[in-house]
């Protein structure tokens, strides 16, 4: 049985989505990031960087935190969605790593510009919302002559879906995206990820940010870690 630590965001529901697609046993525990679950003790001890996903198996005693690794580690684990040859696995790896350093990043960014900031920042919403599009725009490219990111359906798909997900919410449109719209729709298709994609929607959740939750999932610095890391030891 695998303890899945999760929150129902684009970088949670990669895991959900991995988790469903590989048939893995898995029981859901909620780190409500709003209300600071992030920073409780004992799950500092699983992420050390204060942020969900993490999951632990008991079948290894293993805990790993950050998406990407978790994904490849449930890879490995199922025998599923990662190639054995050398050159299969590192096409896939590599964008795994695209999406960890650049799609979620700057959708993430983009997000907060167009959710939770109360002022209207103008250069920044423009930053990221050109830098959204254009990666977009790399996976529609990537798109033209492969069915999916790495030729077979992979842990990069996983990886990225979710953060195309919101492409309307945060202001895109995927019209002149024909092969990442391809994707996309084939995607949202399958079961498992729907299944994944669904997990905790119906948890109790407000449409309006408050103070509290705004400065527990951006009001953090060096001292919070601080404060989080004396508190586990304790």
């Amino acid at each position: 049985m695998i303890d899945l630590y999760y929150w129902p965001t684009p970088n949670g529901r990669k895991i959900s989505i991995m988790l469903e697609e590989c048939d893995l046993a898995y029981n859901t525990i909620p780190v409500n990031i709003g209300d600071g679950g992030q920073f409780a003790p004992e799950f500092l001890k699983i992420a050390p960087n204060n942020r969900m996903p993490a999951i632990v198996d008991h079948d290894t005693g293993i805990s790993v935190f950050e998406g990407g690794a978790i994904l490849v580690y449930l890879a490995e684990k199922a025998g599923r969605l990662l190639p054995e040859s050398q050159a299969g696995r590192f096409d896939v790896l590599q964008w795994v790593f695209w999406q960890a350093g650049g799609l979620g990043p700057m959708a993430g960014q983009l997000s907060h510009f167009v959710n939770y900031t109360a002022e209207d920042i103008p250069y920044a919403h423009k930053r990221y919302e050109d830098e959204y599009d254009r990666l977009l725009a790399v996976m529609d490219v990537r798109l033209r002559d492969r069915e999916f990111l790495a030729g077979d359906y992979s842990i990069a798909d996983i990886a990225s879906f979710p953060w195309v997900v919101p492409y309307q919410r945060l202001g895109n449109s995927l019209d002149k995206f024909k092969n990442l719209r391809r994707w996309f729709d084939a995607l949202k298709e399958r079961p498992a990820v729907r299944r994944g994609v669904d997990l905790g929607n119906d948890w109790k959740r407000t449409e309006r940010v408050s103070e509290v939750a705004r400065a527990n999932m951006f009001g953090q610095n060096s001292q919070t870690v601080f404060d989080a890391a004396d508190a586990a030891e304790n």
